[in-house]
């Protein structure tokens, strides 16, 4: 199978050459594209989805000797979420090479969280059938990079620390707004402020609404101690 040359340029932007390119054909197939002669990427998922666990349990482990499994979930969890994979996908630019049908692909499914997070995973498994767990890995630790060593060490989030601090006070639960939002749609930035009713506030930015709230509670926890 002769691939694309937009698939090309994908494998390079991953960094792995397919043996078996309907894997990676595979792996970038929605169902809503699926038919009788071509297999869409739902199987891989769930393959992936437990190659991903697998290797952020390991490097979690192999990073923190001393820290109890209460302290490892939630950065385990903060990894392989949904959200996260998503991430990855638009820094890779994975929405580009998704195959679609017509409905999906005119409602934004290039952009939609769900399905680059599904995806994401699948080209993991893709790699993982192509070349076995080692390159599975290298992918994974590769394209996470710095989200495993600076994952929330706490474990509480910072929204949650700062919302038991407002209510310890009497006060209602922070508010997170949205600022500013930049960028193309595979890779957007998102400026967002933490504001309490006091008035007290601080902002953060960064390539995800959910990591932009949780810095930006960071930082007002940090300005209100």
């Amino acid at each position: 199978m002769k691939l694309s040359k937009e698939l090309r340029a994908f494998e390079q932007r991953i960094g792995h050459k397919f043996t078996d390119p309907t894997l990676l054909m595979r792996s970038v197939t929605h169902a809503s594209m699926s038919s009788p002669t071509r297999q869409d990427n739902q199987r891989l998922e769930f393959l992936g989805d437990r190659v991903l666990g697998l290797v952020m349990a390991t490097a979690l482990l192999d990073q923190d000797q001393t820290a109890s499994e209460g302290q490892l979930a939630p950065r385990f969890n903060a990894l392989v979420r949904k959200e996260t994979c998503a991430e990855v996908a638009r820094e890779i630019d994975l929405g580009a090479v998704l195959k679609l049908g017509r409905s999906e692909m005119l409602s934004g499914g290039r952009r939609k969280q769900a399905l680059l997070g599904d995806a994401m995973e699948a080209v993991i498994a893709a790699v993982y059938k192509d070349s076995g767990f080692e390159a599975a890995q290298n992918l994974i630790l590769r394209l996470w990079g710095a989200r495993i060593s600076n994952v929330e060490t706490d474990a509480r989030d910072s929204k949650t620390s700062l919302q038991e601090w407002a209510q310890a006070r009497g006060q209602k639960p922070p508010s997170y707004v949205e600022i500013s939002r930049s960028g193309p749609d595979h890779a957007p930035v998102f400026t967002i402020a933490a504001r309490l009713e006091t008035g007290a506030e601080a902002q953060a930015t960064a390539g995800s609404k959910r990591q932009a709230e949780q810095a930006a509670a960071r930082a007002l926890l940090a300005e209100l101690s």
